[in-house]
């Protein structure tokens, strides 16, 4: 099973630090995954991280460098154009449907939702966090990727 920092948080969340280039390239150093919330400009060429809006920009060769233990969850029809167009990257949009597929073939599954061995499915918080631990899926998008 894989476990997949959200955001960059490794052990709760800290919003401050949610989705900032260098706490992700923290937690991928420590082995983890990441999600991370991908923003397209597409009048000034430009990518960015953030939740709620593009906060942190980033150089694509920062993504592109990092794109094997990435998963970017496209905020507008931008990022999800550019990040389409491009080889290698693993992306999906969604907002509070409760599956979507990934640009790999994996089911990225809202929380507290059905899942199956193919699902990925996002754990808000540590109890959930440990009781998908014990499941058969492919893996978990959490807040408390260090508990499992």
């Amino acid at each position: 099973m894989i476990v997949i920092s959200h955001r960059g948080n490794t052990n709760g969340r800290n919003e401050i630090y949610e989705n900032n280039p260098l706490c992700i390239e923290w937690t991928l150093s420590r082995g983890y995954d990441v999600e991370v919330d991908v923003w397209c400009d597409e009048k000034n060429n430009r990518l960015s991280l953030g939740h709620d809006y593009p906060q942190y920009s980033i150089k694509k060769k920062w993504l592109n460098e990092n794109k094997k233990h990435l998963w970017c969850h496209a905020k507008n029809l931008a990022a999800l154009f550019w990040l389409s167009q491009k080889s290698g990257y693993r992306f999906f949009w969604h907002q509070k449907d409760d599956f979507t597929l990934t640009s790999n073939g994996i089911i990225w599954t809202y929380p507290n939702k059905e899942i199956t061995k193919n699902s990925i499915i996002v754990a808000k918080t540590k109890p959930e966090t440990l009781f998908y631990a014990q499941k058969e899926i492919y893996g978990i998008c959490t807040d408390y990727p260090e508990c499992v």
